[in-house]
């Protein structure tokens, strides 16, 4: 059952793909603005302009333009960027692994934090670190991640200078690297020294994505460990004298895993969402902070490629948590 399920949802990305691009598409040809006028110099002629609008594919009938993208976008082509002056797809693909690689540092960033504070809580429940915990949890979600990074960049990067704020690494040290994935790379090289230098420098981003998701599963799991607890496997292990360390790690945590990795998974893609902000804020080279670029620019083919890579990765990411689900809990695979 599980890999006709896991089968279902890959037949669905296509036309979820081509909903996102007929959405952004319109909404993207009725918003006020003329992205060829912000391009052109004072006292361009009109067949100046008419010739970089037809070079760009912004000529002629809505229909006609959505077709001619549509196959362009079949054989691989997301257009040229107009305020870049070079092919989207190359663009995304070379920014890309800056915001996969924060991401997954924030992720596992906000889950040794969440499980630490989640298993803390549990594990002192009804005296005072469950009650710390619940506050600390409580006000990191109330904050937006940006003020996280504002207040990050004043405190450890203007008052007391200890880590960077801005960027992915120090342009006058060389760098060599055989893919996007620096820190990665580096780990895997054994680059020590260079990985301690790229670690800290997206430390301050990283932690910023992180907090608010952090809190998010520290909630969500002490709840559903409170919950394991109380089940009678659980009372009957602690009946039979296993200590409540091990009653916790042992019996409970694997099944408040499920709904924890479920709800968690919403938020993940919020966390992904999340970049595009932070990445500004830090001027760190991903798509996120070039979204923001291209919207300022009103750059049709760059906003069009960015979004689609977006849903792309959500949709990628809900697959492989449905994946992570089915193989947690044994009973959805026959359901």
């Amino acid at each position: 059952m599980a890999p006709r399920f896991l089968l279902r949802r890959l037949l669905l990305v296509p036309p979820t793909l081509l909903g996102v691009a007929v959405i952004v598409f319109v909404l993207l040809r009725v918003v006020p603005g003329d992205p060829i006028a912000m391009m052109i110099p004072p006292g361009a002629g009109q067949e100046d302009i008419d010739r970089l609008r037809q070079h760009y594919g912004l000529d002629g009938p809505l229909l006609r333009q959505f077709v001619a993208w549509l196959g362009d976008l079949a054989r691989g082509d997301l257009g040229t960027s107009i305020s870049l002056r070079h092919g989207v797809l190359g663009l995304i693909l070379d920014r890309l692994p800056a915001t996969l690689e924060l991401a997954l540092m924030a992720l596992v960033i906000a889950t040794m934090l969440g499980f630490g504070a989640a298993l803390l809580a549990a594990y002192w429940a009804g005296r005072w670190p469950e009650r710390a915990v619940d506050a600390v949890t409580g006000f990191t979600q109330a904050v937006p991640d940006f003020l996280w990074g504002l207040g990050f960049i004043l405190m450890l990067g203007v008052l007391l200078p200890l880590l960077p704020i801005s960027g992915r690494l120090d342009p006058r040290q060389p760098h060599e690297f055989a893919t996007g994935f620096f820190l990665l790379e580096s780990l895997l090289r054994l680059r020590l020294g260079e990985a301690a230098h790229l670690f800290r420098h997206a430390l301050l981003p990283a932690t910023t994505l992180a907090l608010p998701l952090a809190a998010m599963i520290a909630r969500v799991l002490k709840a559903a460990l409170l919950e394991a607890l109380a089940q009678d496997y659980a009372q009957m292990a602690a009946a039979l004298g296993y200590s409540r360390r091990r009653v916790l790690l042992v019996e409970a945590l694997r099944n408040a895993l499920v709904p924890t990795v479920s709800l968690t998974a919403v938020q993940v893609t919020f966390l992904i969402g999340g970049t595009v902000l932070v990445e500004r804020i830090f001027a760190w080279p991903g798509i996120g902070n070039m979204a923001i670029g291209a919207v300022i620019d009103r750059d049709l083919p760059l906003i069009q490629g960015l979004v689609l890579t977006f849903a792309l990765l959500f949709i990628l990411l809900n697959l492989a948590v449905d994946a992570v689900i089915l193989w947690l809990d044994p009973r959805l695979r026959h359901a």
